[in-house]
């Protein structure tokens, strides 16, 4: 091989080496990238459960808190119309 055949070979060497880094670089980051949208995932999958959870309660003290508000209201329209 001439001078010039091994400074070709040895830039190609230099090239092909530093695609792999790139490769495993890209391959860590892809890793981590897929971490964290399993982590969104999980985190949104959460707060949904939690507001449909809230959902449910509020529903449940609505049934029991509206109508107790009305039977207050009638007590204190039917104390007013007694006594005036």
């Amino acid at each position: 091989m001439n001078p010039q055949d091994e400074e070709l070979v040895a830039t190609l060497r230099e090239i092909r080496d530093g695609q792999r880094e790139l490769i495993q670089i890209v391959s860590a980051h892809r890793a981590l990238a897929e971490e964290q949208l399993k982590r969104s995932r999980e985190t949104i999958a959460e707060s949904v459960g939690l507001q449909r959870l809230a959902l449910q309660r509020q529903r449940a003290i609505t049934l029991i808190a509206v109508p107790a508000i009305l039977v207050c209201i009638a007590a204190i329209a039917y104390l007013v119309l007694r006594y005036f």
